[in-house]
């Protein structure tokens, strides 16, 4: 995936916008023209890829997404890691940047998406009723589980990655349209760095360290 400033599923919504307001400030008027105008402008902010300076540590992850640390919480996750952990969730608001970045280097062992509902993604029910697309990434010294969720805005989730796929750390892999929440479960041998209210940064924010 480039790192172009803009993503590319973002130029179908703003080249129609373009459209729109050229139509209405030729056809109509170049009042009516600025509300279309407006809302070109926040696909263009919206779909942003901003470039990001990763510092690669193996035993650091990174935020997946940008954001607002909703919850900090122990679970047991058994479709991929099959033993306890710590799930830190992140909630995005259509403010913020909405690609997806590798937390850690490492080879993508399991793939799963899942159809559902698209309730706020800001309430906890969402992980399980609404659609899904989970990772689970495995290097020489960690393996964890990272998960795209759609939220009430979020209609589509975006996956440039499959099965198999060697991933750099904050490598960008998907991302998910209009307001969303992206999870990430680690294993306990993982120290969690941020806390609940942090703002993170995809990429750039140090979620965890691997302990041992």
């Amino acid at each position: 995936m480039t790192a172009f400033p803009i993503v590319k599923e973002g130029w179908p919504f703003i080249g129609v916008m373009i459209c729109v307001t050229a139509f209405v400030a030729v056809v109509v008027n170049g009042y009516w023209a600025i509300l279309p105008a407006v809302v070109c402008c926040f696909f263009t902010y919206f779909f942003r890829n901003p470039p990001r300076k990763v510092e690669y540590n193996p035993f650091h992850l990174l935020s997946p997404a940008d954001g607002k640390v909703m919850s900090i919480t122990d679970v047991h996750e058994d479709e991929y890691l099959g033993e306890d952990g710590k799930k830190v969730t992140i909630f995005l608001s259509p403010f913020d940047v909405h690609v997806n970045r590798s937390p850690m280097e490492g080879t993508i062992k399991f793939q799963q998406y899942v159809c559902g509902r698209f309730r706020p993604a800001y309430k906890a029910i969402a992980a399980w009723e609404n659609e899904r697309h989970a990772i689970g990434i495995e290097s020489e010294y960690c393996r964890i589980l990272v998960t795209q969720v759609a939220g009430i805005l979020a209609r589509r989730i975006v996956s440039w990655v499959t099965l198999g796929t060697d991933l750099q750390q904050g490598q960008l892999y998907g991302m998910i349209k209009f307001g969303s929440c992206t999870e990430i479960i680690v294993p306990n041998n993982v120290d969690i760095l941020v806390h609940k209210g942090q703002r993170v940064r995809a990429g750039v924010t140090i979620i965890g360290r691997i302990s041992s």
